[in-house]
């Protein structure tokens, strides 16, 4: 039967995991192979990503082949503690070798994420950055004030978010805000880069910080023990230690000096 298929259904994760994987097309702006699919179970049907691991591009700074393993990481991250919305993904077998197979998320034709004139900011949006365009005028980086962002925001610092894109922040068509794109996370050493800056220093909401603890509570029980297949120990103990530093702080941090905070290209 044919429907739409919400990615909070269980069905989603069954299909995601074992159906029959069709490919129909490249997108071709990723910096990955990343293929757009139809994946089939018992009749039930949606689209999905697919990337497999032959087609990842080598970083100076990630472990080649790792990447899907990070994509599904932070998807089991997310999921164990209701921390923000990352659709259904696994790592198994497709056309091409074994591979992230995510499902594909329809979205609304809202723009989360953007470069306006400081004139032109939505009433409500947070800014992150004051910058001027290709013609020396003003312009400024801003992001949606809103639950779903936020938790996004939060993710990104407990999954030590690399490349947290505009373009990487989706408006679903159900009124979820999706994360996706999540290959560079989780890496031991802090890297933290992402456009949602917009709660620097504020405190985490009390939701937020139960969610955490539920979190932490979990990567020492079987979360943990999901991650090593897809994680080093190592790395890991890193996430146990990111999430206790911010249950102690309290606070959204604010970026360091170390590295850049902010990914480029923005989109």
């Amino acid at each position: 039967m044919e429907r739409r298929l919400d990615p909070a259904d269980p069905a989603a994760r069954d299909l995601i995991r074992h159906g029959r994987l069709d490919v129909e097309g490249r997108l071709v702006d990723a910096s990955n192979v990343t293929l757009f699919c139809a994946v089939e179970l018992d009749g039930l049907s949606a689209n999905a990503v697919y990337k497999p691991v032959s087609g990842e591009r080598p970083l100076w700074d990630f472990p080649d082949g790792t990447l899907a393993d990070r994509e599904v990481a932070t998807y089991l991250i997310a999921e164990a503690a209701g921390l923000a919305n990352v659709p259904p993904t696994a790592l198994r077998e497709g056309p091409f070798g074994a591979g992230m197979v995510q499902l594909w998320v329809e979205t609304a034709e809202e723009e989360l994420v953007d470069v306006r004139s400081p004139d032109d900011v939505p009433e409500g949006w947070r800014v992150v950055l004051h910058a001027h365009d290709r013609v020396g005028e003003p312009a400024v980086l801003v992001h949606a004030d809103r639950p779903g962002v936020r938790d996004l925001a939060v993710l990104d610092i407990v999954v030590n978010n690399t490349d947290r894109k505009g373009g990487h922040v989706l408006s679903g068509a159900d009124g979820r805000v999706y994360g996706v794109d999540h290959g560079i996370c989780l890496h031991a050493e802090p890297k933290l880069r992402t456009v949602l800056w917009g709660w620097i220093d504020e405190p985490l909401p009390g939701e937020t910080s139960d969610r955490l603890r539920r979190l932490r509570s979990a990567v020492d029980h079987d979360l943990g023990k999901a991650l090593t297949e897809h994680l080093t120990r190592r790395e890991v103990r890193a996430l146990a230690e990111r999430i206790d530093r911010l249950l102690a702080e309290g606070r959204f941090p604010a970026p360091g000096d170390e590295w850049r905070a902010i990914p480029w290209p923005l989109f």
